[in-house]
């Protein structure tokens, strides 16, 4: 083999070798480029993803926000007039103390001017309690109703065998709701069991009366 073939030879050789390099770093580069896609593509579904996160949350917080404030506003609708109607109830307070007074005046006692002025204190009481109702303002029922601490308030307790203990069976001072809240409560009497006293203490009393 003549030294022109093998530098031929080697020439050769060097430039498959240089081709091979060269491929090779093109692989490499090429990979690398891939990595580099791959990761931004990532990167922008991370984002994307986030982005999708923060608007939900931000829709749901309206939302709640929108909720809140359209009960506030019902709230506001409702019970605005809450103070308004407890003092009102003052009236009605009036009207029935001012009927007690008469009733108990032994001046006036079966007049027909007592007739009167209490008729009209009734028809009085009646349109006042109408536009109560028509204001979502209810009396509670009481009298014959088991005490619930909900709605009623134990003032004192009366004797009574026909009733079941708790039973109401006097309305001190009516109560009244605005809505499905207490107003105020009703002022009443319950019933309790008659107390069995001893019938040794009975003949002991009888005895020192005798003395």
């Amino acid at each position: 083999m003549t030294k022109e073939e093998n530098q031929n030879l080697k020439n050769d050789s060097s430039e498959r070798k240089l081709d091979e390099n060269v491929n090779s770093d093109k692989n490499v580069q090429n990979i690398e480029n891939e990595k580099k896609d791959e990761q931004k593509e990532k990167s922008s579904k991370e984002k994307l993803f986030e982005i999708e996160d923060k608007l939900t949350r931000t829709l749901a917080e309206m939302e709640n926000q929108r909720r809140r404030f359209e009960k506030e506003k019902e709230e506001a609708f409702e019970y605005g007039g809450f103070a308004f109607a407890k003092e009102a109830l003052n009236l009605i307070d009036n009207l029935e103390r001012s009927k007690q007074v008469l009733e108990n005046d032994e001046t006036i006692k079966d007049t027909e001017a007592l007739k009167k002025t209490l008729e009209h204190l009734k028809i009085i009481n009646r349109d006042l309690i109408s536009i109560f109702s028509k204001n979502n303002i209810n009396p509670i029922d009481s009298l014959n109703k088991k005490l619930d601490p909900n709605y009623h308030q134990a003032m004192m307790e009366i004797e009574d065998d026909k009733k079941e203990p708790g039973t109401i069976v006097q309305e001190i001072q009516k109560g009244f709701t605005i809505g499905d809240r207490l107003l105020r409560p009703s002022l009443v009497g319950v019933s309790k069991k008659l107390e069995n006293k001893d019938p040794k203490d009975k003949e002991n009393k009888e005895k020192m009366d005798q003395k």
